[in-house]
């Protein structure tokens, strides 16, 4: 009776994942951070689904793989809970409502004037102060040292003399095995205990789910280049975008960017503000590919974007499960990740400067409003939210004042 009941503890019905996580993806506003606290207190506080050890395994696991962080804790969840069902509607439900809520976004902006509607410049300008406040916070824990700071430089300015996004691939890839080598002696020891994740996977399938991440990121662009398709030219990109994407969400800024702008699917100005407006939104930011697939192909183009760019999460995090305890032991491993965060805070600081702040700044009174924006954001603690909606009114009242 005993193991009955733990077993009926430990795992329950997809209903109530879809349900739970559905919650959270309608009032987990603030980013990935905030968002694992809002895991914590649901998940091993409050229902009490896995323990504290288990809970900061795999909120580890996470922080090691490319892609969204938070959303990819509540794709492990929902699988210790309600297997593959339950990682889906994990996903979902967490996802639906900040996707919905960027698609409308997008439909409202194609049916208003762009133009220099002051309102919009004033998403552009929050953006600036929004990215400014990423870059200095990753830098300040990935770019520490003499070798990361350098690489984080290099990495600034190989981007922006080359753009494009194969060069952010190549950059990545370059620092990964600087990392592996230059940082290995710097490297602090994991601890020796056995990992709190359950493997759930057998190891058979989480060779083939990695393999297939493999596959698809080296097969989609073979395939894309003949086959005459703009749905799979998206999913290509996005997929490509969510499979690279280390160091959080606002690393992906700079890598769909140069996907979608230079396609011309969006204008500069669009993406930015479409930007903007999904750090208003509860949710990962990863939703913004729904704002994107909208403005460029409509509701197909939401379907396509967001499938793509989550889908190296699913692979990565049911593929990784089962060999979690060994890769946390691995320092050379350890130390290519830590090269790659350092470069991708370089694609993110080249990003703040083209096409952020060229495409926003245009004169003193633009950068004072960014520098307001920032104070609110890195030393008031404002929501990232709250800062774009002031920045939203305030860029109105501008306009309007003249």
């Amino acid at each position: 009776m005993a193991a009955k009941k733990q077993a009926a503890d430990r795992y329950g019905s997809v209903w109530e994942v879809a349900i739970t996580a559905l919650r959270l993806g309608l009032t987990s506003f603030g980013g990935p951070v905030a968002h694992l606290g809002y895991f914590y207190e649901e998940y091993v506080k409050r229902k009490k689904w896995i323990d504290e050890k288990t809970y900061a395994d795999l909120v580890a696991l996470c922080q090691f793989l490319p892609g969204p962080a938070s959303s990819q804790v509540g794709i492990g969840i929902g699988l210790m809970r309600a297997g593959v069902w339950g990682a889906l509607v994990a996903w979902l439900g967490f996802t639906l409502p900040s996707a919905v809520a960027l698609s409308l976004v997008a439909v409202w902006l194609q049916h208003h004037s762009w133009g220099d509607a002051g309102w919009m410049h004033g998403l552009l300008l929050a953006a600036v102060a929004v990215v400014a406040q990423a870059v200095w916070e990753m830098a300040r824990k990935s770019a520490v040292g003499r070798l990361e700071a350098t690489i984080a430089i290099i990495a600034a300015v190989a981007v922006l003399l080359v753009p494009g996004a194969w060069s952010q691939v190549a950059v990545i890839a370059a620092a990964g095995g600087i990392g592996a080598f230059g940082l290995r002696r710097k490297n602090v020891a994991l601890s020796s205990s056995v990992a709190g994740i359950p493997p759930f996977i057998r190891r058979s399938t989480g060779v083939t789910l990695l393999l297939l991440f493999a596959v698809l990121l080296v097969a989609l662009p073979l395939v894309r280049a003949w086959v005459s398709s703009p749905l799979w030219a998206l999913f290509d990109s996005f997929y490509r975008a969510g499979a690279l994407v280390f160091g959080g969400g606002h690393v992906v800024l700079p890598l769909l960017e140069a996907e979608v702008v230079p396609q011309g699917w969006i204008t500069a100005s669009q993406f930015l503000a479409g930007y903007s407006a999904a750090q208003a939104v509860p949710g990962p930011l990863f939703t913004f590919a729904a704002y994107i697939g909208m403005a460029a192909f409509g509701w197909k183009g939401v379907l396509v974007a967001a499938a793509a760019i989550f889908l190296p999460s699913f692979l990565l995090v049911l593929g990784s499960f089962p060999f979690w305890h060994w890769l946390r032991h691995q320092p050379r491993f350890q130390a290519a990740l830590a090269g790659m965060n350092a470069a991708v805070v370089g694609i993110l600081l080249a990003a703040l400067y083209d096409p952020i702040w060229t495409q926003a700044v245009k004169g003193p009174v633009d950068l004072a409003f960014v520098l307001g924006a920032f104070l609110l954001l890195a030393i008031w603690k404002w929501p990232a939210w709250a800062v774009v909606l002031v920045s939203f009114v305030g860029g109105g009242l501008r306009a309007w004042l003249g």
